[in-house]
């Protein structure tokens, strides 16, 4: 099974091998895969070739470790399209997933000097805070910190961030959601963050920061988010 006399590295066969097996269900989501020591016996390989073989895996995904219990096929990661502007409610429900949120804080403070930046707003003017934990099918995906200027939307309560707010905000008022610009970055999540999500203190996230603006080119909302890298990607289609 494995060619030695190849150019490829015998971990990167491995691991190619592996990636079939588990697109073929051979190993369903959740199946523990073999150990170390049976797949270095079943290759001929040293258990060190093996490691790297799965630490590729777990890299990328496909895999996922239970310190004391051992390696098991992961979840497939969502896939989030970079070219439209969607809400987390909105974007779960196209892929027939049921999304929820744990709204952790509500309230009115006044906006930071970063925030009225990216707001446009003079000093003292307020803000909702508000920090919610965007679930699918129950399990956590994100950590989102959003900042809305009150004047903008008086009427903003706690029950217009059970289901997607964009879709309140051009219910309920005189809006349209134009366009929003968006950075992101790798980043070891926070303390706070890992205990919201479930996951280690040391994992990686994707810290992503976002401003939206209105069709009138008013900014609306700034959004800083921390997602499961280990459960979530970005895609986009790119043309010349």
């Amino acid at each position: 099974m494995i060619n030695k006399q190849s150019h490829v590295p015998v971990y990167a066969q491995i691991e190619e091998q592996l990636k079939t097996q588990i697109s073929e269900q051979k190993y369903p989501v959740g199946t523990m895969i073999p150990s170390e020591r049976e797949l270095a016996t079943q290759y001929k390989v040293s258990r060190m070739t093996v490691r790297q073989a799965l630490a590729e895996l777990v890299k990328d995904g496909l895999l996922r470790r239970e310190k004391g219990k051992g390696t098991f096929v992961a979840n497939p990661k969502l896939e989030q399209p970079l070219n439209g502007l969607t809400s987390f409610t909105e974007d779960m429900r196209s892929r027939g997933l049921e999304p929820s949120s744990q709204i952790v804080v509500f309230e009115k403070k006044k906006a930071p000097f970063d925030v009225r930046k990216d707001l446009m707003l003079e000093e003292g003017e307020f803000v909702y805070y508000i920090i919610r934990v965007r679930n699918a099918d129950g399990e956590p995906m994100a950590v989102e910190r959003t900042y809305l200027p009150v004047h903008l939307f008086p009427r903003l309560d706690m029950t217009a961030l059970e289901s997607s707010l964009y879709s309140f905000i051009e219910k309920q008022y005189p809006y349209q959601i134009g366009n929003a610009i968006q950075q992101m970055e790798a980043a070891r999540i926070n303390k706070e963050d890992a205990t919201f999500l479930n996951v280690r203190p040391d994992a990686v996230s994707l810290l992503i920061k976002r401003t939206s603006y209105l069709k009138d080119g008013r900014p609306f909302e700034s959004v800083h988010s921390a997602y499961r890298a280990d459960r979530y990607k970005f895609i986009s289609e790119i043309k010349r």
